[in-house]
């Protein structure tokens, strides 16, 4: 036993602790003299000394007594611990001795110990035994319970089978478990209890069958048979609680039954995640090749089958299960994600443009609606909001791409057969149809807006930024479209004048050219309106309506081009010599123009209002050709005031008939004819040069050619008189802004001598 040598007591250091005491004796006198040096600093303090000392004595007695409280708790408390040690030192010898003698009745005892080897052994056997009395009937009673338990599972008395299961697998772990502990090594009698037992793992299987058969058809049993589910669930349950148990026992004695665990609690859930998948995959009932609405009819009965389905999860199928296993959530995410399968194989099938809006329209708007997954009765019970999307964002984009590439590819082809059939029509021998004010049209905007109309509220099925994009490819589409449709115009007018008999409607349908282009505008007005969020320009803006305008400018000008080829030879009579006999081809221009805008009242504005503008700018232009082509010269003052007259009054004709067509002011343009017949009538040479002036003041356009061949006409005008005119111009020459309508910039004096010539 070790000694305690470090409770034995040190010497003290007496010289250290003599000079420490000394030095704190010096301090104490040194601050004991401060404090009197401070209470006896006046005279008058020396009247108190005695007071003083009482008082310091008072307090050195009371220090003194705290001191020695003090000094004997530290001994006290010195005295007990040594105690205290002194004891343990006594203890400790006490436990040591008896160490000892454990430790030699140990050494005594191990033969005894090996000689109880026997007594182990006899034990375990005991234990087995008890194990086989105790399972005795049952082992005896194996077949018979084995046919008992069939006989059950065929009758679907499912709980009874499992008990007696319950009770043979009992009989057959506990022999197993006693013979894995008599001796784990010994596999032929292991062999022997399974062999005896071995029915027992097949009734295990036929009544596994049963319950995944009874889950398979859960919808339909949990309505008419709602207590077989649950003693299906009953029997699962059992089944996971032994399960448990037996890895548990595993654990601590390496040994676990065969079939163990059985998982059926898993394989409950694969069974039905494979029957709400099998659910949705049987839904399709019909294909593309039967009929053409296939898929809407596949995603309808989906729709129906899931929402009925869940409905019935929520209101019957939750109280089958216990409220550990989240059942409505579980089938709701079931369902989404046999849906979401589904329509991910959808997707990766040929779709045609129509399907493909169909499903795309299924998924992003229909599936989370209150007609589906956002169903009232569903709502209490999950957050959509939550669901993942049906089909990943890559595979949206590119359906939307394949529609987009898809309905561009259509909708060119539409537009071309819609352009065809229009161009049947202008074939045909009867006018056009008029609208609801009587203005000729086709059918063909009808037909086209239709036709874009059907595929923006398709796309606006879907979301705002497809339809956008969609409103965008039809104006795209219409940008190239309407440059077909100005080339046919242009094609049926050459046609035309092949043969100006056909077709016998020529000039009706050109009118439902232009005014078909009046009907685009506000159409595609029309469709911005109802289908676009932005009021910002397209880019296909300014070239659809730039189209559009030449389309209707130009048939315009077809038409006036119709009507000057019937005016050709009349308006070839004017400042002839015929003409000045007495010509009736003003009269026949006049009446043949008017005749033929009693049609082109069937122009829409302000395609009307430009026409008959232009029809008055050309018989004027074509009057004043005619007098600078020179057909005739006037041979004396009486031709040139008869002529001038005869002008006047055709101006006036002219003036009358435009403003009765048009309804505007007339006076610039026909008053240019009789400015020209102002010169002309003048008989007086020398203020010739005045009226001439007057002439180009108000018309700034006119040249030098023209008063040329004015002066020609007039015919007694001497070379000298025309040179100073001419010059004298020349030097004041006027300028016109864009503003004035010009009358004679068009008109080309040498190109009018050479047209004559020939």
């Amino acid at each position: 036993m070790p000694e305690c040598k470090s409770f034995a007591m040190k010497p003290l250091d007496t010289s250290g602790t003599l000079y420490t005491m000394e030095e704190t004796s010096r301090e104490a006198v040194a601050t004991a003299v401060q404090r009197v040096a401070g209470m006896l600093q006046r005279s008058d303090q020396l009247d108190k000394v005695e007071q003083y000392r009482r008082r310091e004595a008072r307090k050195k007695a009371s220090v003194e007594a705290r001191l020695k409280a003090a000094i004997q708790s530290q001994l006290d408390g010195v005295r007990t611990g040594l105690t205290q040690l002194h004891s343990a030192l006594l203890d400790v010898k006490d436990i040591q001795s008896s160490l000892a003698d454990v430790s030699k009745d140990w050494r005594q005892s191990i033969n005894t110990i090996e000689n109880l080897k026997d007594v182990k052994d006899a034990v375990v056997q005991h234990s087995q035994l008890a194990a086989a009395v105790e399972n005795l009937k049952n082992i005896f009673s194996v077949p018979e319970i084995v046919a008992e338990t069939r006989q059950l599972i065929e009758q679907a008395e499912l709980l009874q089978a499992h008990r007696k299961l319950m009770e043979l697998e009992c009989s057959r772990d506990d022999l197993m478990y006693e013979q894995y502990r008599m001796d784990s090594k010994n596999t032929s009698d292991m062999n022997l209890i399974s062999i005896y037992f071995e029915d027992v793992q097949g009734l295990s299987d036929e009544l596994a069958k049963q319950l995944w058969m009874v889950l398979q058809r859960s919808m339909v049993t949990v309505r008419r048979d709602p207590t077989m589910l649950v003693s299906v669930v009953r029997i699962i349950e059992r089944e996971e609680k032994i399960d448990r148990r037996m890895v548990d026992r595993k654990k601590q004695t390496a040994f676990i039954p065969p079939g163990r665990p059985k998982r059926w609690k898993d394989k409950m859930f694969e069974v039905l995640e494979g029957t709400v998948s099998t659910r949705i995959e049987g839904t399709q009932a019909v294909t593309r090749e039967t009929d053409k609405m296939w898929l809407v009819r596949l995603l309808e009965i989906t729709r129906k089958y899931v929402l009925d389905d869940l409905i019935v999860v929520k209101n019957l199928m939750v109280q089958c299960f216990p409220p550990h296993y989240n059942t409505f959530n579980r089938f709701f995410i079931l369902y989404h994600n046999a849906v979401s399968s589904r329509v991910k194989e959808l997707a990766a099938e040929d779709l045609e443009a129509n399907e493909i809006v169909s499903l795309l329209t299924w998924v992003l708007n229909t599936y989370k609606s209150v007609e589906m997954m956002g169903h009232p009765e569903l709502c209490s019970e999950c957050d959509i909001h939550q669901l993942e999307p049906l089909l990943p964002k890559d595979v949206v984009d590119d359906l939307l791409s394949k529609y987009v590439k898809t309905f561009t590819s259509n909708i060119t082809g539409w537009l071309r057969k819609a352009l065809e059939t229009d161009k049947k029509d202008w074939q045909k021998e009867t006018e056009p149809e008029a609208d609801q004010d009587g203005y000729y049209q086709t059918t063909l905007p009808a037909i086209v807006f239709q036709m874009f109309e059907q595929n923006l509220q398709v796309a606006a099925q879907i979301d705002g930024d497809f339809k956008e994009q969609v409103l965008k490819l039809c104006l795209k589409q219409m940008t190239s479209f309407l440059v077909r449709y100005r080339e046919e115009a242009v094609a049926y007018k050459e046609e035309h004048l092949k043969n100006r008999q056909l077709p016998q409607c020529y000039v009706q349908y050109m009118i439902a050219i232009i005014n078909n282009c009046q009907t685009f505008k506000e159409s595609i007005n029309s469709l911005k309106r109802k289908y676009s969020q932005s009021s910002e320009p397209t880019d296909s803006d300014a070239a659809i309506e730039r189209t559009l305008n030449e389309v209707a400018k130009e048939g315009c000008q077809f038409l006036l081009d119709e009507v000057f080829l019937d005016l050709e030879s009349h308006l070839n009579e004017l400042l002839t010599r015929k003409w000045l006999t007495g010509s009736h081809a003003v009269d026949t221009i006049c009446v043949t123009v008017e005749d033929y805008f009693n049609d082109f009242n069937k122009i829409k504005k302000p395609f009307n209002q430009e026409m008959t503008s232009e029809a008055l700018r050309r018989v004027v232009v074509e009057y004043i050709k005619a007098v600078m082509l020179k057909r005739m010269t006037f041979k004396n003052a009486d031709e040139r005031k008869e002529g001038a007259e005869r002008m006047i009054k055709e101006a006036d004709q002219f003036k009358f008939l435009f403003k009765k067509l048009a309804g505007e002011d007339t006076d610039r343009l026909c008053g240019a004819i009789a400015a020209i017949a102002e010169v002309f009538k003048l008989t007086d040479p020398t203020l010739l040069f005045l009226e001439v002036t007057t002439l180009v003041s108000k018309y700034p356009d006119i040249r030098e050619e023209h008063i040329q061949a004015l002066l020609s006409v007039r015919g007694d005008a001497s070379r000298e008189m025309r040179q100073m005119i001419i010059g004298t111009l020349s030097e004041n020459k006027l300028s016109y802004t864009s503003a004035t309508q010009p009358v004679f910039k068009d008109i080309a004096v040498l190109h009018c001598l050479k047209l004559y010539r020939k």
